[in-house]
């Protein structure tokens, strides 16, 4: 009950934010919380590392913007081959590295995004060094215009909660059970009669296609997709927002994921607010290390909230909330 009163709070919150905050921040932050969630579902209720997320986001934002800038596709359409595209990456990369655990697993998973990468280069039409620009927002079902942000803005809101409760209805359905079985103790599932590695694919494949609809809908937010969503450091980037927010809950990654781009975008701000109220100099030059405060924040976070900001309120304040998500 206290969950579903803490959603809902959430949920009036995100739909009065448009009038308090700039809607392509707000935006940008629910396209990454969405992504955070995906990779959660993978490493926090799976139990498999991947470094390889970044091809799914950014290979989705590239076809998506394709379909709509190039073939002038519907937005619906042009959303749905990105998410295809990615869990079709997906698919190919799960059915490899699943035959393989641990480091190996994820040295598997970060080898072939960087051919994702290498081929986002290369190819014609994703633009190369110079991205794919000016894709047009177009209208949803052919009436609803995109173009005004703060209609986008309740889109986007719309598709992040479809796909987080699609998370939730995952994590406590029987199939979510057994990967958690997967997770705490594999050859014990084994005994018991699971296929795992039936069970991880398709996984990975549903993780992979919730990061390919946050990467294609950052694309039609942003209109451009460039080479640094497909880049080893943004799945570096994802696995940061997850551990921060607290790895194996379902608020954690969201938490995290704000608190990583808020602090991306707004650092400098916020070192020009502190040396207004406390006239230290040196916080002005916060938006100048913005890669080394995110380290130390993580530096922190490893060492005090082993479990994540989420993970050690849960554990700190419910009874047994170690084992229970939020």
């Amino acid at each position: 009950m206290n969950k579903n009163i803490g959603y809902a709070i959430a949920l009036a919150l995100a739909l009065a934010a448009p009038q308090f905050g700039y809607p392509i921040f707000l935006m940008k932050l629910l396209c990454f919380a969405l992504f955070a969630c995906a990779f959660n579902l993978l490493i926090g209720f799976t139990g498999l590392l991947s470094f390889g997320h970044a091809a799914f986001f950014g290979g989705a934002g590239y076809v998506a913007g394709h379909a709509l800038k190039v073939l002038g596709l519907p937005v619906e359409l042009s959303l749905l081959l990105g998410v295809g595209a990615g869990a079709l990456i997906g698919l190919v990369m799960g059915a490899l590295a699943i035959r393989r655990q641990g480091i190996y697993f994820s040295m598997i998973t970060l080898a072939l995004a960087q051919m994702v990468y290498f081929l986002a280069l290369r190819m014609p039409f994703t633009g190369g060094e110079d991205g794919l620009q000016g894709v047009p927002r177009g209208k949803l079902f052919g009436f609803l215009d995109l173009g005004n942000d703060t209609t986008l803005y309740f889109v986007v809101l719309a598709i992040f909660a479809g796909g987080f409760a699609l998370i939730m209805r995952i994590v406590h359905s029987p199939f979510g059970q057994v990967l958690k079985a997967i997770k705490e103790n594999e050859p014990r599932a084994i005994s018991l009669g699971y296929d795992v590695d039936k069970y991880k694919l398709l996984a990975f494949v549903l993780s992979a296609a919730l990061a390919a609809l946050a990467g294609a809908t950052k694309t039609l937010v942003l209109g451009f997709e460039t080479l640094t969503d497909v880049h080893w450091a943004m799945s570096g980037l994802v696995i940061l927002m997850t551990l921060v927010g607290g790895m194996g809950t379902l608020a954690g990654p969201i938490l995290g994921a704000f608190i990583v781009i808020v602090l991306e975008n707004k650092l400098g701000d916020i070192g020009n607010f502190l040396v207004a109220h406390s006239g230290i100099e040196w916080f002005g030059k916060l938006g100048e290390s913005v890669g080394m405060t995110i380290g130390l924040i993580f530096v922190v976070c490893v060492l005090l909230f082993r479990r994540g900001i989420v993970g050690e309120v849960i554990a700190r304040f419910s009874p047994g909330g170690q084992k229970k998500s939020a």
